[in-house]
């Protein structure tokens, strides 16, 4: 009962990670349909990262909610504001929609995460929380491909509504598979902020958000960097998009098991550094086809490796306010993509070549790296006394 209600929490994040994801690998498409820029159409992958950030905040007014309702409502609204951008007939509603289908994305990590550590066995909760992250992993995997590949050949509109079915059946799913558990102590509105006065909250938030950044300054650009730098066609940029989503299925597994075997923050810490790396040399080698694609399944591996850890860091460090706490990783992630995307948009419209995103990413990366050793040197390793 346990993997199918793990498994239900998955189908959650699949649906979740086309909708975040599939945006990239299909923005020349959506911006030549709708006859804007390239650097216009990064605005759309924006609007769902500022919807993130927006409707993580709804947690704090649903505290005394059960779980089960509260993923149920969340579903819903994945259903509801991805078939909003299905139908989109411009650029507006197409921004609009994207800002409904980003509303539900962080509220629906946070209760995730905590349904998944109450089911977890004992000394597998970063597990937990990475199985339940592993249905964004299979749809980078899977489902962005397919995604690419239907926007190549059919129409963009249909992926957006293909999430809206996988949503359906994730209702479905909930209402069968995840038992019914308990409410969280009602700490107040108030309780739900207190743990915000403590440092180490916002040094893995500022982390996250750095760190995702950095790497999303280069990839949300992914597919003219592959194809006007790297030398692949549109075929192979789908198919090195499958090699991508396998780093990062397989980072998210290795994220999970180093996490439950040594301190999260260092692990954390030490994936960061490698993307700050890989980054840097994605910008001075993205013209050698096998090494720019070698090095977008590192930068993917560490993408994901990062996420259980973090995830994990908030719900131990937000006593109170669990369900902001562990959404707001959601939110400093997706602010982090907001602020990437628009940074590497920057490079992008200023005539600089495809490369540059990557570079603008490095020192985002290496803050994100800093901020994660301060918070291993101070909240985890132990204090000597002699």
């Amino acid at each position: 009962m346990i993997l199918k209600s793990l498994i239900t929490l998955s189908l959650g994040t699949f649906a979740l990670g086309m909708a975040e994801f599939s945006m990239m690998g299909i923005l020349p498409d959506v911006a030549n349909a709708l006859h804007i820029s390239i650097a216009q159409a990064g605005h759309f992958i924006a609007a769902y990262a500022i919807g993130v950030c927006c409707g993580a905040w709804l947690l704090v007014l649903s505290y005394q909610l059960a779980p089960k309702n509260i993923l149920l409502a969340l579903a819903a609204l994945i259903a509801g504001g991805n078939l909003v951008a299905a139908v989109a007939p411009g650029y507006t509603t197409l921004l609009i929609g994207r800002f409904i289908a980003g509303l539900p994305h962080g509220a629906y990590f946070g209760i995730g995460s905590i349904v998944a550590t109450k089911l977890a066995t004992p000394g597998r909760s970063a597990q937990a929380v990475a199985m339940m992250i592993a249905g964004m992993t299979v749809a980078n995997l899977l489902g962005v491909p397919v995604a690419t590949w239907l926007s190549l050949h059919f129409s963009w509109r249909l992926v957006f509504l293909l999430v809206s079915i996988v949503a359906i059946l994730l209702i479905f799913a909930l209402k069968r598979f995840i038992p019914e558990i308990e409410r969280l102590p009602n700490t107040g509105i108030l309780g739900q902020f207190r743990f915000l006065k403590s440092a180490a909250p916002w040094l893995i938030l500022a982390a996250t958000a750095l760190g995702n950044g950095g790497i999303f300054c280069w990839f949300s650009y992914i597919r003219p960097l592959l194809t006007q730098v790297s030398g692949f066609n549109n075929n192979q940029v789908a198919e090195l998009m499958i090699l991508a989503g396998a780093g990062m299925v397989l980072g998210n597994w290795c994220g999970g098991r180093l996490s439950d075997r040594y301190t999260p923050g260092q692990v954390a810490a030490t994936l960061q550094g490698i993307a700050a790396m890989a980054l840097l040399l994605i910008f001075l080698f993205a013209h050698v086809g096998w090494l720019s694609a070698t090095l977008m399944c590192l930068c993917t591996f560490c993408l994901f490796a990062v996420s259980a850890p973090q995830q994990l860091l908030l719900l131990r460090h937000s006593p109170g306010g669990a369900l902001l706490g562990a959404a707001s990783v959601q939110m400093a992630f997706n602010l982090g993509n907001a602020l990437g995307s628009y940074n590497g948009g920057l490079a992008i419209s200023h005539h600089l070549n495809y490369q540059y995103p990557a570079l603008i990413g490095v020192p985002m990366a290496l803050l994100g790296c800093g901020c994660l050793l301060w918070f291993h040197r101070r909240y985890e390793q132990p204090i000597i006394t002699g």
